[in-house]
């Protein structure tokens, strides 16, 4: 940061700025007007607007059009499969200057030292990555994780100038019931900004939640929950990740009149989505096609989102903010053609100029070794519960099915589109198996696993052979974690994420076309989901309505109870 005299100094003319941004116009996230002149900046602040300014270096953004930079108010930049570095490089060039990350994924493998990772690799970006604490890890007492932070892990973190708060708080059954673990944490951050996650919670029980403190909800999926959200004082967050896709369903919601308590999230997105789609660009253009005014797309992703926050450094192009700044073709269009961060100029250059930090949770996969006698599943009764896929919503059905009994075993049925689906604890605690049924796939054979598994991260398998589920889940513990697809006693497509089996240690670019080899593979064993590797990762989440899986069973999450 330079120092206030010389911010004066530049911002008032007496001197060079730093850089100059000459030729464009600013989107005025205020009135909604487009304001003519030069942009000024000094070290990492704006200085000056709507004035002719002299800079030691000049950018010619002539027809381009300046908003501040985007803000991603809720992610887990492990679940783009890559480095926070590589996750850098790959959205800081869509216009992306802030990303609100809870870093619980790699936290629920090896605990504080994961989010410790996260805080120092924030200090070498050039976007600016905010790491939230981690509320829930476990995110319930359902399930094996690797790691499990208390208040008292968490207070050693509060520390680092990353942090915001605490992230969200899924485990909303143990707030409105006052667990004493979960009040503990809330007494915590009492006062300060806590992340909500209480899909469907409404009434009473809602009234509870908010009181708590808890800010924000991402997990709202029609309009009608979101607007009973907002009338209760929280920010809603519109989340479309790669597999949890709101968007259309809120976008009726986004006027300039709700712009100011609104934001935009991704949750989790990947970089085979990044590239075919997009980011947080990809949410405002579609926003901005299906009719909301491009104010209050524009302000959901920068002002609206920094206000949430508490950022009140950043949101608007003007003097004294932080200098985030995307230069646009058009606001219809949202394609950046220059981004700043910080005052930087993104670009190759700044890139190889970062520092690096040294991953985390290196060789973390020590599941037992399966054979395919442990994916059987035994039974007295042909009634079976069932996870019903909704491709779009990590919310699933809970369905009942009659699968007969055969030697003692429930078989996949690929016609009636029932798949085996597992999961195999691999933090090395306990060996757990869990097996059950899930329907949505569309699977013909084979196998698909992965380490990816919210938010325990064990191993999550889905397959109509046993073998071929064997061979997938006994791969990832050979390549420390990642995704596979099997069939026919053959590997067909695999990606390695060593980093606590959560990222690689490759480019985004390689992570893409991997993942483009895997979802051909998972296409040629008759799978039919757009995303069925995140997907399967989601079936494993305890606090996601309806029915779940885990290393310790099938989970009501309604009644928030193992299922005997």
């Amino acid at each position: 940061m330079a120092d206030l005299e010389q911010r004066i100094a530049q911002g008032r003319g007496d001197e060079p700025a730093d850089i100059v941004l000459r030729g464009g116009r600013i989107f005025d996230l205020i009135t909604g007007e487009m304001l003519e002149g030069d942009v000024a900046i000094c070290g990492d602040m704006i200085v000056g607007i709507m004035d002719a300014y002299e800079g030691r270096r000049v950018i010619d953004v002539s027809g381009l059009i300046l908003l501040p930079g985007f803000i991603d108010t809720h992610l887990h930049i492990e679940s783009s499969c890559i480095t926070p570095f590589e996750f850098d490089r790959c959205v800081a060039p869509r216009g992306i200057t802030t990303a609100i990350c809870d870093p619980h994924e790699i936290a629920n493998v090896v605990g504080v030292e994961g989010i410790r990772y996260f805080q120092k690799a924030s200090e070498h970006t050039l976007m600016d990555i905010r790491v939230q604490l981690s509320s829930c890890v476990p995110s319930t007492h359902m399930e094996t994780a690797g790691a499990e932070l208390l208040a008292e892990d968490l207070a050693k973190l509060r520390d680092h100038p990353s942090g915001i708060g605490m992230a969200e708080f899924m485990n909303y059954p143990g707030v409105i019931h006052r667990d004493p673990q979960a009040m503990d944490k809330l007494r915590l951050f009492e006062g300060g900004h806590v992340d909500g996650h209480c899909p469907l919670l409404s009434g009473k029980d809602l009234n509870a939640y908010v009181a708590a403190g808890i800010r924000t909800e991402h997990e709202a999926t029609s309009a009608a929950e979101a607007l009973e959200k907002l009338r209760k004082g929280m920010r809603v967050l519109i989340r479309e990740g790669s597999v949890s896709k709101d968007m259309h369903a809120l976008q009726p919601l986004l006027t300039e009149r709700t712009a100011p308590y609104m934001c935009l999230c991704t949750d989790d997105r990947n970089p085979l989505d990044i590239a075919e789609h997009g980011h947080l660009d990809y949410m405002i253009r579609t926003l901005i096609a299906l009719g909301t005014p491009p104010l209050a797309a524009y302000r959901a992703a920068t002002l609206s989102a920094a206000e949430a926050f508490g950022l009140k450094d950043r949101g608007m192009i003007a003097p004294g903010k932080r200098a985030d700044i995307v230069a646009l073709d058009s606001l219809e269009g949202c394609h950046a053609r220059l981004v700043i961060a910080g005052g930087v100029v993104v670009d190759d250059a700044a890139f190889v100029a970062r520092g690096w930090v040294e991953p985390v949770g290196r060789h973390s996969v020590k599941a037992p070794k399966v054979t395919a006698q442990d994916f059987r599943t035994t039974g007295n009764k042909t009634e079976t519960d069932v996870i019903g896929i909704r491709q779009g919503q990590i919310l699933t059905d809970h369905l009942h099915e009659d699968i007969p009994i055969e030697d003692g075993d429930k078989r996949p049925d690929p016609a009636r589109d029932l798949s085996r689906i597992a999961v195999v604890e691999r933090h090395g605690k306990n060996g757990n198996i869990a097996c059950g049924f899930v329907r949505g796939f569309g699977l013909q054979a084979g196998a698909i696993a992965s380490t990816v598994c919210h938010d325990h991260h064990n191993i999550a398998c889905v397959g109509v052979d046993y073998a071929d589920m064997a061979l997938a889940a006994n791969r990832l513990g050979e390549i420390e974690g990642g995704f596979v697809v099997t069939r026919d006693g053959q590997v067909l497509a695999e990606l390695a994420l060593p980093v606590a089996g959560l990222m690689s240690l490759g480019t985004f670019e390689e992570v893409r076309d991997r993942l483009v080899d895997l979802r051909k593979a998972a296409q040629s064993l008759g799978v039919t989901l757009e995303e069925p590797f995140l997907q399967l990762a989601f079936l494993a989440l305890p606090v996601i309505p309806a029915l779940k899986i885990t290393d310790r069973g099938m989970v009501d999450v309604t009644r928030f109870e193992l299922i005997a």
